[in-house]
Formats: C-alpha cells, sequence, structure tokens
C-alpha cells in the first residue's frame, strides 16, 4: 500500500504539469509636452489581442527578403483610449494638469491590481523640444503587468 501511495506522489509530482503560466499587459500613458498646450495627451490600453509571430520574418544571410507584413493587419482597432491632460498650457508649465494625470494613472494602476495584475515593471522616454523651431515633444511611459492567466 505505501509503495502503490509513492508510486501516485511521485507520478503526480513529476508528470503533472505545475508550470504557473503567466500573461504581461501593457499601457501606455503619452503626455504631451508641446508648448501652449497644443499637443494630445492619453492612457492607451489594447483590448485586441494580437500574435507577434503573425508579423515576424526571419532573415539570414541566404534570404533577406523584406518583411511585407500589412500594416493594416498589425494595427489595433479595439482599445481604451483615456483622456489625460496636457503638461503645458498657454501660460506654461502646468503642476495641476501633471497632479491630474497622476490621479488618473493611479486609478487604472489600482484597477488593474484589483483585477489580479501585478504592475512588474515601468520604464519611460522623452522626446523634448530641441529648440525654438521644433514645437514637438512627448513624455512616454509604459507601465508592464504581469498576472497568471486564469
Amino acid at each position: 500500500m505505501k509503495q502503490l501511495l509513492f508510486a501516485f506522489i511521485f507520478g503526480f509530482i513529476f508528470f503533472n504539469e505545475t508550470h504557473a503560466q503567466i500573461e504581461y499587459k501593457v499601457i501606455t500613458s503619452v503626455e504631451s509636452i508641446v508648448p501652449n498646450g497644443l499637443g494630445r495627451s492619453r492612457l492607451i490600453s489594447s483590448v485586441e489581442e494580437k500574435n507577434y509571430k503573425d508579423f515576424t520574418s526571419e532573415q539570414t544571410e541566404d534570404d533577406n527578403t523584406r518583411n511585407k507584413s500589412n500594416r493594416g493587419d498589425i494595427r489595433v482597432k479595439d482599445f481604451e483610449e483615456t483622456k489625460l491632460l496636457n503638461f503645458y498650457n498657454i501660460g506654461g508649465i502646468r503642476f495641476q494638469n501633471i497632479a491630474a494625470n497622476d490621479a488618473v494613472i493611479s486609478s487604472k494602476i489600482n484597477t488593474m491590481v484589483e483585477e489580479g495584475w501585478e504592475l512588474a515593471f515601468v520604464t519611460s522616454a522623452v522626446e523634448s523640444d530641441s529648440g525654438k523651431d521644433d514645437g514637438q515633444g512627448i513624455f512616454i511611459t509604459r507601465y508592464i503587468f504581469k498576472r497568471n492567466k486564469l
């Protein structure tokens, strides 16, 4: 009887797939740093899923054929777009707008945590005004969440 119980436990441990599968989700905030409040700021979250393999080609020394994926197939049409405020208005930098964006982004993060997501990584970058004639600029942040697959 002990041998049968041992065999059952051994089989369960070594032959049962016990690896947790994890899924990731990326949320992106784009905050305008264009002077005079002319830019657009948003919090973007894709609802639609895509498989990167559908748009990937492998290039080798013998075959360096260009990737001919159709841009229209790559585009996502189902996504959440949450309006954020621009960092600048006509009077210059607007700290109330930054605080308002923080409140909205915190709300999104808290909602995701309530849904079982864990904030795993945050990364940001900026493309700023490079002089008198530029007039362009964004501050982008990617929030990468993870959770066990349901």
